[in-house]
């Protein structure tokens, strides 16, 4: 187990950014998104960061448990208050992808590795291969009231120095301490923060507001030209449109815009339903 989230040291790292203040650090939680959610309704401002060590309750979309030992995961919730109608709330989880995505990258450049970290539409952060392995997910829970999004939160569960991972997610998951990375939290939470400071003031332009951030999502789109199913849709993804959609293309040729689901990738000799 690292030593506790200090938050000192990452006031250090965060001197030029506008979010992660205030800063909670726990060294235990139920879930960083509750107690988001829950200082969001009592007003806390936007930027507001809570990290823990261990959560008791954590959880990914569709209801599913996050599970990381004490310490080795960097589990965060950012709080934010966007400018944005409430329909466009769902990209931010695209957004927070491609900012762990890009965090993440320098650190494996730096590392000397070749591993490449993608974004897995709707909210995983995996490293490509035959078989991707995820590494970091995202669960986005907004507060709207009346016709306005009042709040965000964008929870965070990145495997940082998880070596010892359980049989049925060795093929499945990975970490950066086995992908040869070393960095603390504290850096390392600075650095995300960054990438979605970077990526959020284009999302809030008024102007076709996720087009800014299509081509970066072509670029490391996990799911392109693979083969997948999605609840009864069954194709070959054909990329992510600028409403943050996904398009799968069946085999009579229609392209379909998945709004929402459960991505699986599938054999590609499967033909049928």
């Amino acid at each position: 187990m690292s030593a506790p989230f200090d938050a000192e040291r990452f006031r250090e790292h965060a001197r030029a950014l506008a979010l992660g203040r205030p800063l909670v650090a726990t060294l235990q939680t139920g879930s960083t998104n509750d107690d988001a959610l829950a200082a969001a309704r009592d007003g806390a401002p936007h930027g507001a960061v809570f990290v823990t060590e261990e959560q008791l309750a954590g959880r990914g979309r569709r209801g599913n448990t996050w599970l990381a030992a004490p310490g080795e995961g960097l589990l965060f919730s950012l709080l934010l208050r966007p400018a944005l109608p409430p329909e466009r709330a769902p990209t931010l989880a695209l957004l927070a992808g491609l900012a762990v995505r890009a965090a993440v990258a320098v650190l494996l450049e730096r590392a000397g590795s070749n591993a490449r970290a993608l974004v897995k539409w709707p909210n995983d952060v995996v490293i490509a291969g035959d078989k991707p392995r995820k590494l970091a997910g995202i669960l986005v829970e907004s507060v709207v009231r009346g016709a306005d999004l009042s709040a965000v939160v964008v929870g965070v569960g990145l495997n940082v120095g998880r070596v010892g991972l359980p049989s049925e997610l060795a093929e499945t998951a990975t970490s950066l301490a086995l992908l040869g990375v070393t960095v603390t939290h504290e850096r390392l939470l600075a650095d995300v923060l960054d990438a979605v400071e970077a990526r959020l003031e284009k999302l809030e332009s008024p102007e076709n507001p996720l087009e800014a951030l299509v081509s970066e999502l072509a670029c490391f789109d996990a799911l392109l030209g693979a083969r997948v199913r999605v609840d009864d849709v069954l194709g070959t993804a054909a990329g992510i449109d600028g409403e943050g959609c996904l398009k799968v293309v069946d085999a009579a040729g229609r392209t379909k815009r998945i709004v929402s689901g459960h991505v699986t990738l599938v054999p590609v000799d499967e033909r049928t339903l």
